[in-house]
């Protein structure tokens, strides 16, 4: 992507030409790190509104577009000449490296498996929202001790059984599936990735959650499944962030369970229970990942 000066300004040019006609017209435009573009002067207030005309012209331009902010620095800045990027036997490379690797093996959730004993299933059953529901009467038949995840799973499985408690529930933590629960930074920029490849996109993704090589390929292969299995789309990363404008949400039941354990492993600063989670899914389109020290 990035060549002689002439092809990286043609390339400029086309992104500008692109944009005419949309709220992205005119906005300063720039080289970014590693074969980015830059594009400043997004509103923070509209940024999902930006973003989402940069997705709709991935065909025309051929780069993904992810939200960036250099609140937490000044790297992130207009450069006044390109920056190489990885090459494309590299990229490549990262791709196949992304595609063999086993995501859930490596994010998960460590304390799944912990043992709840009687004296802790009403902290457990309460969840994290605290909803006012009599939950531990709901898992009484459960043999304890054990484990948490099955413990969450006879819990959710109760609420899907009764419309009403589920309702009652969702109207708690269908916040956590809204864009208004959403990090928005003081500054905002559009970075232009210089691929249209989901997979590959994970090369250029700051997450605290994938530091090394071997997580950002693992980060990587995330991005590919949650694309293919429910059109989730990288809106932003704000380094310990990440956020998702999800287009098929996970049906209520085997669904949506699964869908909520991969989130939580991902975001282990998600406060919310995984059946908590699991009903949220099913009513929400923004997906929101934490992830930090």
């Amino acid at each position: 992507m990035i060549g002689d000066t002439f092809t990286v300004r043609n390339d400029l040019d086309q992104i500008e030409a692109a944009f005419v006609g949309t709220p992205l017209a005119g906005l300063p435009i720039g080289h970014g790190p590693s074969g980015t573009v830059l594009v400043a002067g997004i509103d923070p207030d509209r940024l999902h509104e930006a973003w989402q005309v940069a997705d709709a012209l991935v065909p025309v331009i051929g780069r993904l577009p992810v939200m960036v902010t250099d609140d937490f620095g000044d790297t992130l800045r207009i450069r006044p000449e390109p920056e190489p990027g990885p090459s494309a036997s590299e990229l490549r490379a990262f791709a196949e490296a992304a595609e063999s690797s086993e995501p859930w093996l490596v994010y998960c959730d460590y304390s799944e498996d912990d043992e709840v004993d009687e004296g802790e299933v009403e902290y457990y059953a309460r969840g994290m929202a605290g909803v006012d529901l009599d939950l531990t009467a709901l898992v009484s038949d459960v043999a304890l001790p054990t484990p948490r995840q099955a413990l969450e799973r006879a819990l959710y499985d109760r609420l899907l059984a009764d419309a009403d408690l589920h309702a009652r529930v969702l109207d708690s933590v269908r916040f956590v599936t809204q864009t208004d629960y959403w990090y928005t930074p003081d500054s905002v920029l559009l970075m232009l990735l210089p691929t249209s490849d989901v997979r590959s996109s994970g090369y250029w993704v700051d997450f605290f959650g994938a530091l090394t090589r071997e997580y950002q390929w693992t980060l990587a292969e995330v991005l590919a499944q949650w694309r293919h299995r429910w059109d989730a789309r990288l809106v932003a990363s704000w380094g310990t962030m990440l956020q998702f404008q999800v287009g098929r949400r996970p049906a209520p039941g085997a669904e949506a369970w699964t869908a909520a354990g991969q989130l939580k492993a991902l975001a282990p600063n998600l406060d919310l229970s995984r059946w908590e989670i699991a009903v949220a899914l099913t009513a929400g389109d923004a997906w929101f990942v934490h992830n930090r020290p």
